[in-house]
């Protein structure tokens, strides 16, 4: 590797051609970063007293053995983003001076139209590609030949290069602008040149080491130029055009951040591990690295990469052609369920390999929707979710595959179970829905269970058929009865009292029977939430109730938790227990996580983290990594006898540690208001996402 001080302007005049690989990022430089470059370059221009402009590295390699001088183009790993942004301004000092009067056409000596565009943007000589100084990549090649020849302008393109040209050349028409300053600025211009070559030097870790400056590069651009980088240009265009290109298409616009969410997926059903989303290019090359060493090619990698994106666009990004599992990926999307995709990419690579049919797959999707939603309602933790979908992608048995899959749901417990119907149909009817963030999503598919038609649920919003106001009126006070107040603040935004209705403004807090009868009201309306209150006459404790029951009932069906034969289930139980033992990290998680001043038992933390009381006290009185476990006493309160600390030097008295942080004894019981339950113990290391 060679790299030396040059200015700008003499590298470019030196240089045959520099080209940017396929599959490089495009031309992304902004008006404010075109700006900053402007500013920098007038500052230098208009004094003496600044001799040169540092403006970053230009890293490139040999297109094929060879050097500049030996008229072989380099490609340019680095640098391609600030080049682009002065031969763009180069080539709008041109255009302008073109239009000044003969004697102003060379504002400063070398600076005239015919000198710009021999010296530092075209090859005179030459034709075709090889005219040109510069040869950018995909939708930018073609601009940015149209800019240097000064061609009219292609429409309909959207490249960076068009908007920043014609800024460039507003800038300069402005009254204001010294153009001899402008070309005395770009006549400063120096970077670090920096010649590798091929075979030699690893262009990778140069661009790792150097990318330190400039547009930050995504995890994505990254991984890019990591499998594709050192390859000959040949197989470089094959792997791009064929596979990469694809694959980066799909993720374009909106979706462009979730490719970075798309990789971790990959990466974790890959390796069994769940990188994090900083860490992802470091984590596919470690990757990439482990499976050249098992035999498996950088193509092959890319290959894999690519069919994996293809199934995600299909789940993720609203691609799937199957009516019947599109409607089901919606509603993952719906549920914000990112965690689940490790999973589904397993579930979905074997859906394509026809190892399992649509039907099959349909029947997993409804199983993990309703794991989830019911999980939601039931107010359980998250943070476990995304270990639990990681390792069920291992857990399936392809013999038996939507059994397994059932099989493992209904073995996990604590944290991680699939709540049952009657806890999920309670929490339905007893808590605040009105409030949860899925509440919208929960009434659409209520509401379209009985429409052959679905509605759109972002044509109607939720009513509170009691109404919100504290101040009922004298009307609702008299059909709820003496107890009103005690009945609105218990059951106002729970689901006995929860509709839909396109005019909420004008139900308002009206009188129950006008909210019956009305233009617009319950019995007018065509949705079937509002059937049974079309019915009533009276709206109070008891038909908020009935109501609440109902609905419950009706989203158990919809939301639905299968049963296995006891004999089955055992066998999983068993198979799953072997498989991977005891998983103490969420224990770990929550010791840490108890703050001074509280206390728990093992019950309460076996209770929380699904094993027995005897197995906690056995592991946190023998476990290093356990924090805090002179926190942990019996069910009443009272330090276990024989406590001993894991380490030998520890010599304190738990007791009087604890009451050091906060907690008083009676009797040798710690006191009962300062313990945490089961509940509080989880609530302690729940995902506030």
């Amino acid at each position: 590797m060679k790299a030396v001080d040059a200015n700008l302007l003499d590298l470019l005049k030196k240089a045959t051609q520099f080209v940017v690989p396929i599959y490089q990022r495009v031309y992304s430089w902004d008006l404010a970063e075109c700006d900053q470059l402007w500013k920098d370059i007038v500052r230098a221009g208009s004094t003496d007293a600044i001799g040169a402009h540092f403006t970053g590295s230009i890293v490139y390699v040999e297109k094929d053995q060879g050097n500049i001088a030996q008229a072989e183009p380099a490609l340019i790993i680095d640098g391609q983003q600030r080049t682009t942004t002065v031969t763009l301004l180069l080539a709008a000092v041109a255009a302008y001076l073109d239009q000044m009067p003969a004697d102003q056409q060379e504002p400063v000596e070398g600076f005239a139209p015919r000198k710009i565009r021999g010296l530092w943007l075209t090859n005179e000589y030459e034709s075709g590609d090889k005219f040109f100084k510069l040869i950018l990549s995909q939708s930018d090649k073609e601009a940015l030949k149209a800019v240097v020849r000064n061609d009219p302008l292609p429409s309909g393109n959207t490249s960076r290069v068009i908007a920043n040209y014609q800024h460039f050349v507003a800038k300069l028409k402005d009254s204001k602008t010294d153009i001899a300053a402008v070309c005395r600025g770009i006549s400063k211009l120096v970077v670090v040149d920096v010649h590798l070559a091929r075979g030699v030097d690893n262009p990778q870790l140069v661009f790792e080491a150097m990318n330190s400056t400039g547009k930050k590069l995504s995890q994505a651009d990254l991984i890019r130029n990591f499998v594709l980088m050192d390859l000959e240009p040949s197989h470089q265009t094959h792997l791009y055009e064929g596979y990469w290109f694809p694959m980066e298409q799909a993720f374009r616009g909106a979706n462009e951040r979730r490719f970075d969410e798309f990789v971790r997926h990959f990466l974790t059903l890959r390796t069994g591990s769940i990188p994090r989303l900083e860490d992802i290019y470091d984590a596919f090359k470690e990757y990439a690295d482990g499976q050249a060493l098992v035999g498996v090619s950088r193509e092959d990698v890319v290959v894999d990469l690519s069919r994996s994106a293809g199934y995600f666009v299909k789940m993720a990004l609203g691609k799937e052609t199957n009516p019947r599992l599109a409607t089901r990926f919606i509603e993952l999307e719906q549920l914000k369920a990112v965690v689940v995709y490790p999973f589904l990419l397993r579930v979905y690579e074997d859906y394509a390999a026809e190892k399992i049919d649509a039907s099959e797959v349909a029947q997993i999707l409804d199983a993990v929707i309703a794991y989830l939603f019911r999980r939601t309602i039931c107010r359980i933790p998250t943070n476990s979710l995304n270990n639990t979908f990681a390792a069920m992608a291992s857990q399936i048995i392809p013999t038996n595959y939507v059994e397994s899959v059932w099989g493992r749901f209904l073995t996990l417990d604590s944290y991680k179970r699939f709540p049952d119907d009657e806890e999920f149909a309670r929490h339905l009817r007893e808590e605040d829905l009105y409030g949860l963030q899925r509440a919208p999503y929960f009434f659409a598919k209520m509401e379209n269970d009985s429409h052959k038609e679905p509605i759109s649920i972002g044509d109607y919003t939720i009513e509170h058929v009691m109404p919100q106001n504290e101040n009922l009126s004298p009307a609702w006070r008299a059909m709820l009865g003496e107890e009103w107040q005690d009945v609105q603040s218990r059951l106002l935004h729970t689901l006995g009292n929860l509709t839909l209705t396109g005019y909420n403004p004008e139900l308002s807090d009206r009188p129950f029977l006008e909210k019956r009868d009305m233009d617009g009201g319950f019995r007018n309306s065509h949705l079937q939430l509002n059937k049974d209150l079309a019915e009533l006459d009276t709206w109070n404790e008891e038909q908020i109730h009935k109501r609440a029951e109902r609905l419950a009932q009706q989203a158990v069906r919809l939301w639905k938790r299968a049963s296995l034969p006891a004999d089955v289930l055992a066998g999983y139980r068993v198979l799953f227990k072997q498989e991977q033992g005891f998983d103490w990290s969420v224990a770990h998680e929550i010791l840490a996580a108890i703050p001074e001043g509280k206390w728990t038992g093992y019950y309460y933390l076996a209770e929380a983290i699904g094993t027995s009381p005897q197995a906690v006290a056995n592991h946190v009185s023998k476990c290093a990594t356990c924090a805090h476990p002179y926190r942990v006493m019996t069910w009443e309160g009272r330090i276990a006898d024989g406590f001993a600390w894991t380490d030998p030097d520890e010599t304190r008295d738990p007791r009087e540690v604890l009451e050091g942080e906060g907690v008083t004894f009676t009797d040798g019981l710690a006191d009962p208001d300062a313990k945490l339950a089961a509940e509080d113990l989880l609530a302690l290391v729940e995902d506030p996402a």
